[in-house]
């Protein structure tokens, strides 16, 4: 392994501008003496598409980002979200670079991106700690004393029914006691970081990063008591699957996937273990929810440069 600073670099591949991108970052490192790390598949792919790169320190996923000081990512935010599972292991903090459409996790757009390796090769940015989320599966239920899987989400896990045609029936616990019976599409439990995500466009509420809480919001749910929870950082969300309602589907950051059969039950907690952030902009997150969504603030007046 080469010594010295290493980033790893990640890129989507199927599109071009990462590809361009991906070779002006590597040319730009490694000029500053960094090395640049790439997974095997994806140095394949650029040579293929006439952007073979070198020196590059080609690795396999499994530890790609022990030891790295970045993971610097190109492409939107499923990128990054699969950069997650590599550098959450790792401790390596990530910093995504937006070649998507909203691109809600990534730092900076593909025009900043001289600016960007600027900042990555002065170490001149900021890392703050995303929770995460730790899911246990119990396929036959409460009784059960070992999951029968377990995984993690950044964004959120998201129970939903295993066939179209008919709804599914699910009980919510929160820490230990029954809340309410849902006949609904599914359930959606994430993070302040996924408000943003698939809880939204299910209408949850936007919550900020600074805020220790989860969220739990129901998917067309048939019942007088179907609202968007939001619950402390501590609590032990469960969700049962009824024996008698149809089978379904968890998905974890629209990535992992675990078929649930009718019975299974569903834990989730906050984990150990958080997602690490890289940020060069000190903008409220209001600016940031304001530029992502290209929110109406024209007529805005404020209270003056004296606060007046």
């Amino acid at each position: 392994m080469t010594r010295g600073r290493s980033v790893l670099l990640l890129a989507h591949t199927g599109r071009p501008a990462a590809l361009r991108s991906a070779q002006l970052v590597h040319e730009s490192l490694t000029r500053e003496g960094l090395n640049v790390r790439m997974l095997k598949e994806e140095a394949e792919e650029l040579a293929r598409s006439g952007f073979e790169l070198a020196p590059v320190e080609v690795v396999e996923d499994d530890e790609a980002a022990q030891g790295v000081e970045l993971v610097m990512v190109l492409g939107g935010d499923g990128t990054l979200l699969r950069a997650a599972e590599l550098a959450r292991p790792a401790g390596a903090p990530l910093l995504g670079v937006n070649l998507g459409h909203v691109g809600f996790l990534a730092e900076a757009e593909r025009e900043d991106l001289n600016e960007t390796v600027r900042s990555v090769v002065e170490r001149d940015y900021a890392v703050e700690e995303r929770m995460t989320l730790d899911v246990a599966v119990f396929h036959s239920g409460r009784n059960e004393g070992v999951p029968s899987e377990r995984t993690w989400a950044l964004n959120e896990a998201t129970l939903e029914k295993g066939d179209a045609r008919r709804v599914l029936e699910t009980i919510l616990e929160l820490d230990g006691r029954p809340l309410s019976r849902w006949a609904c599409d599914g359930v959606v439990c994430a993070t302040p970081t996924g408000s943003t995500a698939h809880a939204f466009s299910a209408g949850g509420p936007v919550v900020w990063p600074d805020v220790d809480a989860l969220l739990v919001v129901p998917l067309s749910a048939h019942a007088l008591f179907a609202r968007p929870l939001v619950v402390g950082p501590h609590t032990s969300v469960a969700l049962e699957v009824l024996p008698e309602t149809v089978p379904g589907v968890l998905w974890c950051d629209g990535r992992r996937m675990v078929e649930l059969p009718a019975g299974a039950r569903i834990e989730i907690t906050r984990a150990d273990t958080p997602v690490r952030l890289a940020r060069l902009h000190r903008a409220p997150f209001t600016d940031r929810l304001v530029a992502k969504f290209g929110l109406p603030v024209a007529g805005w007046r404020g209270r003056g440069e004296h606060g007046r």
